[in-house]
């Protein structure tokens, strides 16, 4: 018989903040595809890191039937990766002047040592070529993912462990991610790990599947038996007090002949539209379409916006207000933002800063802000974790914290780009029913981004769809 790929056998963390409530087991056999699901907080990234050899065990053993350097890691935080992508996505945004001299694809994929029918049988398979000249940083997020695993698999990975491979991916990339993955499940000499917070989104290539619960890793269990838990139904929604007036005036967003090019790429060709206040917007459209960057006018993120007929709570862009003016009235989250909150401090201090539209806390807040902070993240079921580092909580937990600094300020426009993202099936309930409920009171308004429709909260009464441009 040949040797586990992978084997964990009774388990036990060094580091007692991150310990499973029983010693963990893992065996990967070859020739199996593995899938790791649970909901949020249940230890699932905590297992990954052990099975990389990140986090230290002081009882059982590791062990790998590959050497430790085939096994790589995509993870949803790595996404863009400062050190070798050239700078920070968002700040890339701002900069757009500079997109010209960022790293291409072609470039940084150049740069690594690995077998020349590899690369070309790589190209064709996830068709890469069109990518190759392209800046990383304007690559859409189906594209990062293909660049993403190319990356590891010239490297020549036998085993690829992918974190949410398919959020944030409109329906046309999921699809093509699914094929995709199933195809490379069907090279020889590589193996997949897949980390869902979805169950529903099991592909039919995994062979095996491991839930944990209650930071319990459980029993390894054949695709063909394995399924998944019923939702339970959201819980009766308290919201914390109302803390402002509803903003007076006609129009949220007014947007007329908009605009947008980074080099020779058009990302937004005259776009005309008007919300009005205390609307709820759906926004949509594939990757790439320019949803993120007309975000990005809104919020004030984007330099361009001053070149543009923009109007924002009834006051013209470009006539003496400043961006903090405008982000005092907006509540926003978004991957990119949750990829650049990498901050050790307490989580209720992470929710206080939303007062401030910082990414750390550099102002202290009051102690109303603090109780404020507090009550949102019971709010959102993680009351619990609210002394707990940032940093130390799951990527799911992190986002529910995240949403409730969005909502701290009792803003008058959320901006909610897939803010699902990364969440189990019960706490999308949990937040879906938040959001009905908090954009039931007077004057709110609502831009919501999903590429699921079943994420959209009822209270949705509009859609605007941009295509693609190029």
């Amino acid at each position: 018989m040949p040797d586990s790929v992978i084997t964990l056998e009774n388990g036990l963390l060094s580091e007692a903040a991150f310990r499973f409530a029983e010693p963990a087991d893992f065996r990967m056999e070859p020739g199996e595809h593995i899938a790791v699901t649970g909901p949020n907080g249940s230890g699932k990234t905590t297992l990954v890191e052990t099975l990389l050899g990140r986090r230290a065990l002081c009882g059982g053993r590791l062990r790998y039937g590959v050497p430790g350097g085939n096994i790589r890691y995509i993870a949803f935080h790595e996404t863009y990766n400062r050190a070798e992508d050239g700078e920070y996505y968002y700040q890339q945004r701002w900069n757009s002047c500079d997109n010209e001299n960022a790293p291409r694809v072609g470039e940084l994929l150049g740069l690594l040592e690995s077998d020349a029918g590899l690369r070309d049988e790589l190209y064709d398979l996830l068709a890469i070529r069109p990518m190759l000249d392209k800046p990383v940083i304007l690559l859409s997020s189906g594209e990062l993912r293909k660049f993403q695993i190319v990356r590891m698999l010239l490297t020549r990975a036998e085993v690829l462990i992918v974190d949410n491979p398919f959020i944030g991916l409109d329906t046309a990339a999921r699809g093509l991610l699914n094929e995709l993955l199933r195809r490379l499940a069907g090279m020889t000499g590589l193996q997949l790990i897949l980390v869902l917070s979805s169950e529903e989104d099991i592909p039919p290539f995994i062979t095996h599947v491991y839930r944990l619960e209650n930071r319990k890793v459980g029993p390894k269990t054949p695709r063909a038996a394995f399924r998944p838990r019923p939702v339970p139904a959201p819980p009766a929604v308290v919201l914390p007090p109302v803390e402002n007036e509803p903003l007076r005036c006609t129009e949220t967003v007014r947007l007329r002949g908009v605009t947008i090019r980074y080099g020779d790429r058009t990302i937004l060709d005259s776009l005309d539209w008007t919300m009005r206040s205390g609307e709820k917007w759906a926004l949509a459209g594939p990757n790439g379409s320019g949803k993120s960057t007309l975000l990005s006018l809104i919020s004030a993120d984007n330099p361009q916006a001053y070149a543009q007929d923009i109007v924002l709570f009834g006051r013209q862009r470009g006539t003496g207000e400043s961006i903090w003016e405008i982000k005092r009235h907006i509540g926003y989250v978004s991957s990119e933002m949750h990829r650049s909150f990498l901050k050790e401090i307490p989580a209720v201090r992470m929710v206080a800063s939303g007062y401030f539209d910082s990414l750390g806390l550099y102002e202290t807040p009051t102690a109303a802000q603090l109780a404020s902070a507090g009550a949102w993240l019971e709010t959102f079921g993680i009351g619990g974790s609210a002394g707990r580092s940032f940093l130390r909580l799951s990527s799911g937990e992190q986002r529910l914290v995240l949403l409730a600094r969005a909502f701290v300020k009792d803003p008058d426009l959320l901006i909610l780009d897939e803010p699902l993202n990364g969440l189990d099936a019960a706490n999308k309930e949990r937040v879906r029913a938040i959001i009905d409920a908090f954009c039931a009171r007077p004057g709110k308004s609502l831009i919501y981004v999903s590429h699921y429709e079943t994420d959209l909260p009822s209270c949705i009464g509009h859609r605007l769809e941009l295509r693609r441009n190029g």
